[in-house]
């Protein structure tokens, strides 16, 4: 499975988990959640050895999940963004005051069935998007979570490659239109110079044809 591991917590407190294999990566999530810097809704990732801990935290809510570093980014989030939207609509405010674990029994039901959804089925992959894209967003590696948890040190995020490029693509769109105006009415500037001149240069060729600037000899 690509997605294999994954939990929902209020702060550091876990309220369901589910994990397909067995692994430490509990361990390492509930250190991840001790260390995520700041109070504030943010989207990270986090690498350790070939996987990758991909966590959004929205409203206080955190939705964490472990995948292969093969999967990129974006198949994790949408999984992130799903799991998120179906506690928040199965347990609404109860979220806020819930004892450990307290929906484990019901909701890591719902973790392995989209665990394996969002790993196995095509259909999970809703937005079209080349995979060279995301490679290049998956080999921004950070420095290997063991040692930073060795350390004690705050973990260093995943820099979020795929809105800078979306920004670039637009700035990029923008500037194209620019210089193909700009081309454009300099073309147009061009075409009514070149008419004018032709105009001179025939205006000057019956003058000269005709005897004079009033051209007499012409309109007789």
């Amino acid at each position: 499975m690509t997605i294999l591991y994954a939990l929902v917590a209020r702060g550091s407190v876990v309220l369901a988990e589910f994990s397909s294999a067995s692994t430490t990566a509990n361990s390492i999530a509930r250190q991840i959640l001790e260390k995520i810097p700041g109070n504030n809704d943010t989207n990270v990732s986090y690498s350790q050895d070939r996987y990758i801990f991909h966590v959004k935290r929205t409203d206080g809510l955190t939705v964490l999940c472990m995948a292969d570093d093969t999967a990129g980014r974006r198949i994790p989030f949408e999984f992130l963004e799903d799991i998120h939207q179906k506690f928040v609509r199965t347990y609404g405010r109860a979220v806020l005051s819930a004892q450990a674990y307290a929906m484990n029994d019901e909701f890591s039901r719902v973790l392995g069935r989209q665990m394996d959804f969002f790993s196995n089925d095509p259909n999970a992959d809703r937005i079209n998007r080349l995979r060279g894209e995301m490679s290049q967003v998956r080999n921004v590696m950070i420095e290997n979570i063991d040692k930073v948890l060795d350390r004690g040190d705050h973990l260093e995020l995943l820099v979020d490659k795929t809105a800078t490029m979306q920004g670039n693509t637009l700035r990029f769109r923008k500037q194209t239109r620019r210089f193909r105006r700009n081309v454009w009415w300099r073309n147009v500037w061009l075409t009514v110079a070149l008419v004018i001149l032709l105009l001179v240069i025939v205006y000057v060729v019956m003058g000269f044809v005709c005897h004079g600037p009033t051209l007499p000899s012409c309109l007789k």
